[in-house]
């Protein structure tokens, strides 16, 4: 599985930021558990916790993760003082209206789960409005998907998380399971409730869209300046990989 995820943490950066900060003020972000993204018992914590850790420390600060359920998370950003932002994030209209997004620290294939033994097929995402399609509560999914769901031209059914989204679509409960392709191998492979259901779900092969992940930050001075962080601790990781 490839994961477009940036991670590697070149001499170029340290030298080029370090010097920003001699102290070691903390960044406190919010997040959630998302593997292989985000994740408090992963590795490094997670892809993209790993990339945002050492562009920080780069850049002279320690980075702080707080992990909630999502909703929280988000709400955390957006209410608590001390929390700057969270992440991985989708692109959207409607976050942009609340937060500050950095550029993208990763990309995410978003697709559909499905049960072998009902192999669906679709051509566009009017023709899902047919399934009745597992969701998990308060994630920005595809545009036009969540639009139709919002009008009432896409029959839904939230779960609290991708585990039990894709618990829902082994017991026949739901049609498909929007999921991000990485985070479904994922749980397939190391969660212990979907394990044993693994055999009989797939990805359906056509993917609704290939998604951006951002940190979303609070809006105002402070989280201008961190975006601007990150997006220079990103630039110079690209200039560097080619």
């Amino acid at each position: 599985m490839r994961f477009s995820v940036l991670i590697r943490l070149c001499p170029v950066l340290v030298a080029a930021l370090c010097g920003q900060a001699r102290a070691q003020p903390v960044v406190t972000l919010a997040s959630l558990e998302w593997p292989p993204y985000a994740g408090a018992q992963l590795p490094e914590r997670g892809l993209s916790t790993a990339t945002l850790a050492r562009i920080f420390q780069a850049a002279g600060f320690t980075l702080e993760v707080k992990f909630y359920p999502w909703a929280r998370a988000v709400a955390a950003a957006r209410h608590k003082p001390a929390v700057m932002g969270y992440f991985p994030e989708y692109d959207a209209a409607e976050v942009r209206r609340h937060f500050i997004c950095s550029d993208p620290i990763g990309h995410g294939p978003l697709g559909l789960a499905q049960r072998k033994a009902q192999r669906l097929r679709w051509r566009e995402v009017s023709d899902l409005a047919a399934y009745r399609v597992g969701v998990v509560q308060d994630y920005v999914n595809n545009y036009q998907l969540d639009r139709n769901i919002a009008e009432d031209r896409q029959r839904f059914d939230p779960a609290p998380d991708d585990g039990r989204n894709l618990l829902k679509l082994a017991s026949g409960s739901i049609d498909l399971a929007v999921i991000d392709q990485n985070v479904f191998h994922y749980l397939l492979r190391h969660d212990s409730l979907v394990r044993h259901i693994g055999q009989r779900l797939e990805m359906n092969p056509r993917l609704l869209e290939t998604k951006t992940l951002h940190v979303c930050f609070k809006p105002g001075r402070d989280g201008e300046r961190l975006a601007a962080i990150v997006n220079r601790g990103l630039k110079i990781l690209r200039q560097d990989a080619r």
